[in-house]
C-alpha cells in the first residue's frame, strides 16, 4: 500500500484537502491529532515531556497546550527535543494504523512532513500552498490567536519555496472548486 504524505504550512488548508481525499474513499491519518492523543495518553511520552518542559506541561492529567506552545514556539531547541519525543511515537502508531487500512494508498497529513524528514517514508508527497496573507486570515478566523503568534509559528516551519522541490504534487488552495479539481487529478494519478 502506498503512503502519500500531505503537508503545508499553518493555514494552507491541509485539513480541507485531507477531507477531500476522504470523500474520495481514501483513508487519512492526521498526524497532529494522533500526536496530541499520544501526548495525553502514552505514559512514556508524558514522562519524557514532563522531564523536558516541567510539571506544568499537564494540568489534571491533560496536556497544557498553551503552556507548551509558549515554550516551544519561542525556543527552537526545545521544539526539536519535543519533536524527538513525539515523532517516533507517531511513526509507530501510523505503521499500526496503516496495517489495518484498505485501498491503493493512504494519506498521512503532517504539518512538518519535510522538516522532520518523515517524507522519506512516503511514496508521494503533496504540498498544499496558499498565499501567506490568506493563511494568516484563515488562522485568525479559526483560532483564538494573534497575528504575531501565527507569524512565530510560521517561522518554525519551512517556507513553501523550500518544500516545492521535495513535493511530487502541489495543490494551490485559494478557491475551493479549483482545489477539488486538483485533488481529483492527484487522486487519479496516484491510483494508477
Amino acid at each position: 500500500m502506498k503512503v502519500v504524505g500531505l503537508t503545508g504550512g499553518i493555514g494552507s488548508g491541509k485539513s480541507t484537502v485531507a477531507k477531500m481525499f476522504e470523500q474520495l474513499g481514501v483513508s487519512v491519518y492526521i498526524a497532529d491529532i494522533e500526536a496530541k492523543k499520544l501526548m495525553n495518553e502514552d505514559e512514556s511520552v508524558k514522562k519524557q515531556i514532563i522531564a523536558l518542559l516541567g510539571n506544568d506541561s499537564y494540568v489534571n492529567g491533560e496536556l497544557n497546550r498553551p503552556y507548551i506552545a509558549n515554550i516551544v514556539f519561542n525556543d527552537s531547541s526545545k521544539l526539536l527535543r519535543l519533536n524527538a519525543i513525539v515523532h517516533p511515537a507517531v511513526a509507530n502508531h501510523f505503521d499500526c494504523w496503516k496495517s489495518n487500512q484498505k485501498g491503493n494508498y493512504v494519506v498521512k497529513e503532517a504539518a512538518i512532513l519535510f522538516e522532520n524528514e518523515s517524507y522519506k517514508q512516503c511514496d508521494y508527497t503533496i504540498l498544499v500552498s496558499a498565499p501567506i496573507e490568506t493563511r494568516i486570515q484563515r488562522v485568525l478566523k479559526r483560532d483564538k490567536t494573534t497575528r504575531e503568534d501565527i507569524l512565530s509559528r510560521m517561522n518554525n516551519q519551512w517556507e513553501d519555496d523550500r518544500k516545492f522541490p521535495l513535493s511530487d504534487f502541489v495543490i494551490y488552495n485559494e478557491n475551493i472548486e479549483d482545489t477539488e479539481r486538483q485533488v481529483y487529478r492527484v487522486h487519479e494519478e496516484i491510483s494508477l
